[in-house]
């Protein structure tokens, strides 16, 4: 079919007409308002609780021995979903005595080498994955304390990480993240939410952690925290993230029984909230000055990157230890921290299931 150059000009001018523009709408967040910083009704136990984890026996060093590597066909994905299923729980197991808990497992569990990690699926409910992180600064923690024997792993995130591709993350050895999502009464990490949506959808364990700000009373930052964190079936326990920051404009020291309180204000704010007794997270320096031998019956995550947590907190019980600040591992740019759950593969599904909400 032919067209006068008329009729060419017409249709032309009709295009132009067509075009059309957008523009993006921005929003504010709202400041938090002040609470009165006084503790919470909380009922604690008479005595003190170590987590259920805390006095398994040691690993064992892992024996030479081959490792099993299996292929993995993709399961197909279904397209249309807007949220992941959520992850089934498993039927709760009889509380068991520390004393006959098993050794956590001494040989690698089988990896899984995908033709392709990007298409393979990672959505698997419950599945543990083997490490496969490296580390621009190994540590040798010795035989019995070497990372490599603990039989899950996992990161913890902020926005320094940028942008993270999750599925991968998870088949290099990722099973759980703590990912940032607030410091103080007013910061918000600009990862945090689609973070905490892509570390579900990749089907790994996930919680969120507070960087606690010393100018700030503890009941309006334990309130930004519960206004931008949601209580989610399978979330992990709440972090508050306790240590010394010397770039931080806060150059307030208190006393460490101020301290104390402070996160007590904090830490019951949040149990009552989510019905999770929250995790504490911390640094050696800070832990020497402020919390050895107090917080019992709270379960702990250490950091010790040089020597392992029994030598850096002596007698101090432990859930997750934090053993690495210089991690390397597909799907992150740059460095990411490492860290391991203190138990075997039983033990894991077992603490989640006494942790929650």
């Amino acid at each position: 079919m032919r067209f006068s150059a008329a009729s060419a000009i017409v249709l032309a001018s009709l295009a132009l007409a067509g075009c059309t523009s957008s523009s993006g709408l921005g929003s504010l967040m709202e400041q938090a308002s002040p609470s009165p910083e006084t503790t919470s009704s909380v009922i604690r136990p008479s005595a003190d609780i170590a987590p259920m984890v805390a006095q398994a026996p040691m690993p064992q060093p892992v024996m030479a021995a081959p490792v099993e590597v299996t292929t993995m066909t993709a399961a197909p994905v279904q397209v249309a979903m807007a949220m992941p299923t959520p992850m089934p729980r498993a039927p709760m197991e009889p509380a068991i005595e520390l004393e006959d808990m098993p050794t956590p497992d001494a040989k690698p569990i089988a990896l899984v080498a995908p033709s392709n990690p990007m298409k393979a699926t990672p959505f698997a409910p419950g599945k543990i994955y083997g490490r496969r992180f490296r580390d621009a600064k190994p540590i040798n923690f010795g035989r019995t304390m070497s990372p490599k024997n603990f039989a899950v792993h996992g990161v913890d995130v902020s926005r320094w990480q940028g942008e993270i591709d999750w599925p991968k993350l998870r088949t290099q050895g990722a099973n759980f993240a703590y990912i940032k999502a607030t410091d103080g009464g007013d910061h918000l990490d600009p990862m945090f939410r689609k973070n905490w949506r892509a570390a579900e959808a990749a089907g790994l364990r996930r919680g969120a952690y507070h960087f606690f700000y010393w100018c700030r009373t503890a009941g309006e930052q334990a309130d930004w925290f519960i206004r931008n964190v949601p209580r989610v079936p399978g979330a992990l326990p709440p972090v508050i993230d306790v240590e010394y920051n010397g770039e931080s404009s806060c150059k307030r020291r208190h006393s460490p029984e101020k301290i104390r309180e402070k996160m007590q204000v904090f830490m019951d704010k949040l149990e009552r909230h989510y019905g999770q007794r929250p995790v504490i997270y911390t640094a050696p320096d800070f832990y020497k000055d402020n919390l050895r031998g107090h917080f019992q019956n709270y379960p702990f995550w250490l950091r010790a990157v040089a020597e392992p947590p029994s030598k850096v907190y002596p007698g101090r019980n432990w859930v997750f230890w934090q053993y690495s600040g210089s991690g390397l591992s597909h799907g992150v740019e740059g460095k990411i921290d490492l860290n391991v759950f203190r138990g075997s593969a039983a033990q894991w599904n077992q603490w989640l299931e006494r942790t929650a909400g």
